[in-house]
């Protein structure tokens, strides 16, 4: 009877230590998966901080491309306009 009671304990004492030593296992996987998380997100927080500065930069290349536009649309406009000056001081020259 006693060495019953004696193999049940062992047995349960086995039982409670590879029980402990998953929980070790299964909380060292836990803490690397928090560990991968926190760094997932760490990435995520940068990318989208990169996504703003860049949306940003966007921005100011678009105004400064439209500045630059409607210098070259006003540049054309005095072009043309000067083009037709010429135009018409060749034609009066040739009714001369």
């Amino acid at each position: 009877m006693i060495q019953r009671q004696l193999k049940t304990a062992v047995a349960l004492v086995g039982l409670v230590s590879l029980g402990g030593l998953a929980g070790c296992a299964s909380t060292s996987g836990m803490d690397s998966l928090r560990g991968e998380i926190r760094q997932a997100n760490e990435t995520a927080q940068q990318a989208a901080a990169d996504a703003a500065a860049a949306r940003k930069e966007a921005a100011a290349a678009s105004a400064t491309a439209n500045d630059a536009k409607s210098t070259a649309d006003a540049a054309k406009a005095s072009a043309d306009a000067t083009a037709e000056k010429i135009d018409r001081m060749f034609k009066k020259s040739m009714y001369k």
